[in-house]
């Protein structure tokens, strides 16, 4: 078979088994007029939150679009508007699937664990194939057409621009639903999660799949695309043609790898349901490892790329063993900072930072010698490749990472819908394997996006006509000073906006809570829609800055300073960036983790005053892990691709060159 039509195969064989998976969850039964009265608040939020904030996406991109074809000309502006619609594609087709698994997830937990989890985790491989086989056609699409690399990083730059608005107003949305509905609910009233009485229960329902579904697609779909083009023009500047299509090659294995591991996420004799997930890992693995062997030997003629590939491997399995190690609640560091919630919230919460502080030493020691390993192989394109690899396995991450808010809405539907103790002991169960998953594919993800973000800058260097920046030039120092800010900023930006809306949120439950009679006692009903109203207007709102942030610096520093200040920006943004990335996940995650230690039965169980200290702990990391960490990624690579895209003319139009 010809080598250059693999990929387009592969992109469509990809979109093809993803129908299969929604048409067979689609069969499934959506339970009760209850359960089905829930799931459609959820649906109707979800859905009109997303058009809303693509129609706002839109507008934005279109407007670069007009001004990138007047500098880059068509083709350019063309290839953006393509990674824009099938980076939002790509998110909306996962979320629209999400939201309908998640009641049939609840419907199927009736009668069995097994088919609970095998709806949920279709439900969640629906978007990391359409994230998978949409990269792979669009690039291999765009190439073909173009035949020239350089030219599509238009594409990435659309996809990034989508990517930052999905993560940052998703993650906006969610945790102030999250938060507020954890503050007032959980601490003020003593009411369970998920209880039909909390007026911001369908808002946090919502959240989940605009911040973890779409939001997490849109993520990895730009930096899977932006690391694939990164590579492609290094690639043709080492290898040749081969170099271009070598990357391509691996993301069709990837695809097939993905749809082979599917197959083996089932569970025997009630086992845990994490074990199943981690036999679809298992196997897309080994099996793209496999494949990457022979790829190597046939297309590039060395196994030099295969080797820097593996240390990539290695590197995502030693960073998801270091991350279960200081966030899961079996382990001493979520112990600690569990006990230390008796003496209260401060205490809880100063315990946690530390902890999180340290988690960033292991993390970019793994990063660090994955990088010098794979130089070592096949020198800088072997970086590029590694990035490659890892992605390799990015559909069954996301898989498993979609997972997690599906089994989450889940047994909040069968909690709200009052199905019985022993049908949301089911469905925890798959929740708590979720929590575990999502845990684990936040930290691949950033390992992922920091390696991602270095290709970008390595191919900036190429097409900037770069051999080196000095340290000792004060206007890199300048670049590096003020890229290491940014970041900084636009977490900033992202707690100022869940604090906002959290207050709002906050006063909205209060009141409904002091003023709907019999609202405490189940003798009335809450009005969902205000809270999921606050949510989206807020988060619409808000996101906007963080954009603006993430085009304007880029050009402004390029254009003023020229292409090695903006080096400096760059790499000062992009080392803040991871730092920062990580700690916040961990950091977030542990103390989510503490509170699940406490709530388990250990230090007293709920309703103590350790519990409630936990609680706290629990909604300040909340916006860290889930909103401000996650929309780095996304700012750094849409950093990266705009100073890829106008590197010729920094170096021409500099005014202070």
């Amino acid at each position: 078979m010809d080598s250059s039509i693999v990929a387009p195969i592969a992109g469509f064989s990809a979109m093809a088994f993803a129908g299969y998976l929604a048409s067979r969850i689609l069969k499934h039964e959506t339970g009760t007029a209850r359960m089905k009265e829930i799931y459609d608040a959820i649906l109707v939020g979800a859905v009109a939150y997303l058009n809303r904030q693509y129609k706002t996406a839109i507008a934005f991109v279109v407007t670069l679009a007009i001004i990138t074809a007047y500098f880059l000309g068509f083709f350019t502006a063309f290839a953006l508007i393509m990674g824009a619609l099938f980076g939002t594609a790509s998110a909306h087709i996962g979320m629209n699937v999400a939201v309908r698994a998640n009641v049939r997830t609840a419907q199927a937990a009736r009668s069995s664990l097994n088919n609970a989890l095998r709806i949920a985790f279709h439900g969640g491989a629906i978007t990391g194939l359409s994230v998978l086989g949409l990269v792979v056609l669009g690039l291999s699409g765009l190439y073909f057409i173009s035949g020239d690399p350089v030219k599509i990083v238009g594409f990435g730059f659309g996809a990034s621009i989508t990517a930052l608005f999905a993560r940052v107003g998703g993650g906006i949305y969610t945790k102030a639903a999250d938060v507020g509905a954890d503050l007032v609910g959980k601490v003020e009233v003593g009411i369970p999660e998920d209880d039909p009485r909390n007026p911001a229960v369908i808002a946090d329902n919502v959240g989940d799949n605009v911040g973890d579904v779409a939001g997490m697609g849109a993520d990895l779909f730009q930096s899977y695309a932006c690391a694939m083009i990164a590579s492609m023009i290094v690639g043709q500047i080492t290898y040749g043609l081969k170099g271009i299509i070598f990357p391509l090659l691996m993301g069709a294995v990837g695809i097939f790898a993905t749809i082979l591991g599917t197959f083996f996420v089932r569970m025997k004799n009630e086992e845990n349901p994490l074990i199943a997930l981690n036999k679809g890992i298992f196997v897309t693995g080994i099996s793209s490892i496999i494949a990457f062997y022979f790829l190597a030997q046939q297309v590039i003629g060395t196994l030099d790329v295969f080797y820097a590939m593996l240390s990539g491997i290695v590197a995502a399995i030693l960073i998801s063993l270091a991350t279960q190690h200081y966030t899961s609640y079996h382990r001493r560091p979520v112990q600690a900072i569990a006990r230390a919630a008796q003496a209260g919230p401060a205490i809880n919460i100063i315990t946690g930072l530390a902890t999180g502080l340290r988690t960033t030493a292991p993390a970019i020691i793994i990063i660090s010698a994955a990088i010098l390993v794979s130089y070592k192989c096949a020198d800088l394109y072997g970086i590029l490749i590694t990035v490659i690899g890892m992605h390799a396995a990015t559909g069954m991450i996301i898989a498993i990472d979609s997972y997690g808010p599906i089994t989450d809405n889940a047994s909040g539907i069968v909690e709200m819908s009052g199905l019985g103790p022993e049908v949301r002991e089911i469905t925890d169960k798959l929740d708590s394997a979720g929590n575990t998953t999502k845990t684990i594919c936040k930290v691949i993800a950033i390992t992922d996006a920091a390696l991602a973000e270095l290709a970008l800058f390595t191919a900036f260097f190429k097409e900037a006509g770069l051999e080196i920046i000095s340290i000792t030039n004060p206007y890199v120092v300048v670049g590096l000073f003020i890229g290491g800010a940014l970041p900084f900023v636009l977490c900033s930006f992202c707690l100022q906006a869940v604090g906002k809306a959290t207050f709002e949120m906050v006063e909205e439950v209060r009141r409904q809570f002091r003023e709907i009679p019999g609202l405490v006692e189940g003798l009335a009903k809450p009005d969902y829609s205000r809270c999921v109203d606050i949510s989206t207007r807020t988060a619409l709102r808000e996101m906007i800055a963080p954009v603006i942030l993430a085009v304007i610096s880029p050009l402004l520093m390029g254009f003023v300073f020229g292409p090695e200040t903006l080096g400096g920006l760059l790499a000062g943004s992009i080392t803040s960036s991871i730092l920062l990335a990580v700690f916040m996940a961990n950091t977030g995650s542990a103390w989510d983790n503490a509170k699940k230690y406490i709530e388990a039965g250990y230090l007293g169980g709920k309703g103590t005053t350790a519990h409630a200290a936990a609680v706290i702990g629990d909604t300040v990391g909340d916006p860290l892990k889930d909103t401000a960490g996650p929309s780095l990624n996304a700012l750094v690579k849409s950093m990266n691709t705009i100073s890829l895209l106008f590197a010729e003319y920094f170096l021409a139009y500099a005014i202070l060159m």
